[in-house]
This record gives C-alpha cells, structure tokens and sequence, in this order.
C-alpha cells in the first residue's frame, strides 16, 4: 500500500496575508494555546479530548492579538537609529546619535563611526548594566527577607522574565533593566517567593503577597506593556 501523501500544512488569513497554521496535541493543556513561531509561523496547542475544528475557530477568532504579534516582531527585528524608541526604567526614550555615540537618556553609548542600525551596541550596554545591577538589587532583596539564594543568574529570554530552580537558582532576564522600577522589584520578588513555595499554588500567591503588597498593580503592567518589552 503505498503511502499517504502529505498533508497540506493549513493557513490563516489575516490582512490578506496566509499564515501557517502548526497544530499540536498536549495530554496537559487545559485550554487552546496560540503562539506565533520566530520563523512568523502560528502553533496551536490544542488539549487532549478537544477538536481540532475548534482550535482553527479559536485561532481565527485572534486577529486583533495575530495583528498586534507580527506589528511587534517587526519591530524586534528592525533597525535602530536615530530617534528609535527604546524602553528603558518604563519609559520609551529616544535614542540620539552624534559623533560616534549612540545617546539614551543619561546612557553615553559608543558605537563605530557610520553605523547604521546600532541596536546591538545599545542592547550589548543595557545588558552589561542589568548584568550588574540586578544580581545586587535581588540579593538585597533576599538579605532583607531573610531568604537566601544559591546563585544568581542574568540571561537572554524571550518569554520569560526570571526563573528560580528548586535548588535556590535564580536567573533573570536581563530586558527587566528595562522596566519600571517598581515592576521589576516585583518580578525579582517573585522568583523569591519560589525559594518558599515552588508553584504557583495560593500559598505561593500569598507569599507574593507578603513580600510585594502591591503585586497586581506590577501584573497589571507587565500584561499591558510586557510584551513591547521582551
């Protein structure tokens, strides 16, 4: 028997423009889960028992959000220069560029002569900066509420801001150097919440709690904002 031809890869049409549908079953999701891939490709994880008529409803029922995802990796992978906003301590500064210096708010950035796209200088400094200053602030952190962390970390992420291992490891993003302050204090309270609690079960939503009263108002943020950043 000879055998079945592959299947055709299925599309989604958003602005006139047809976007590949990936499909994929997970026996652990509890709901439809849609991402869009850095090849700019849409994945759909569709739970165990629903149908997969019913994830392709759901996907094309998120236009606006489709929109909004490719408007935004646009702009990650555009060029910066001069006058490009940039997200910095929560605001969106302007970068100014003079005499081989790239200029961000009170950051004086070197960079070569006639660069044209000069997001890896700017990027390069912002996460020399965050690789200094985060460590320091969530250790001071952890020393106040009398926690203690077995190392810390600073990395590139895409989707997450910080993570911290059963055994006491924390690793932050370094884009939270971009962040309001007060937002990303949150954040470092929140992989310090995980040292006590390990989930994200109502014990772990009440330690946040303790160490950070006004966590909602920074979750309220991060939803709005959080994704222009990272």
């Amino acid at each position: 028997m000879p055998p079945a031809p592959p299947r055709e890869p299925r599309h989604v049409v958003v602005d006139g423009v047809a976007l590949v549908l990936e499909i994929a079953r997970h026996r652990r999701a509890r709901r439809y889960v849609l991402r869009m891939t850095d090849r700019g490709t849409l994945r759909l994880t569709v739970p165990r028992g629903a149908s997969i008529a019913g994830g392709v409803h759901f996907v094309e029922r998120q236009a606006r959000w489709i929109r909004r995802e490719r408007v935004r990796r646009a702009e990650r992978t555009a060029a910066w220069g001069e006058g490009t906003l940039v997200w910095l301590d929560g605001e969106r500064v302007p970068i100014a560029i003079d005499a081989g210096r790239a200029r961000l708010a009170s950051l004086d950035i070197p960079i070569a002569e006639r660069t044209v796209d000069v997001r890896v200088a700017v990027e390069t400094h912002l996460r020399a900066i965050a690789s200094r200053e985060l460590p320091t602030r969530l250790a001071a952190l952890a020393e106040a509420a009398s926690l203690h962390v077995v190392k810390i970390g600073v990395r590139s992420q895409r989707t997450r801001w910080g993570s911290c291992s059963t055994r006491g490891v924390i690793m932050l993003n370094w884009r939270l150097i971009q962040l309001p302050p007060w937002v990303r204090d949150y954040v470092l309270f929140h992989e310090l919440a995980h040292l006590r609690q390990p989930n994200h079960s109502r014990r772990f939503w009440r330690e946040v709690e303790r160490l950070c009263p006004d966590w909602r108002t920074a979750e309220r943020w991060l939803r709005a904002h959080g994704r222009e950043v990272l």
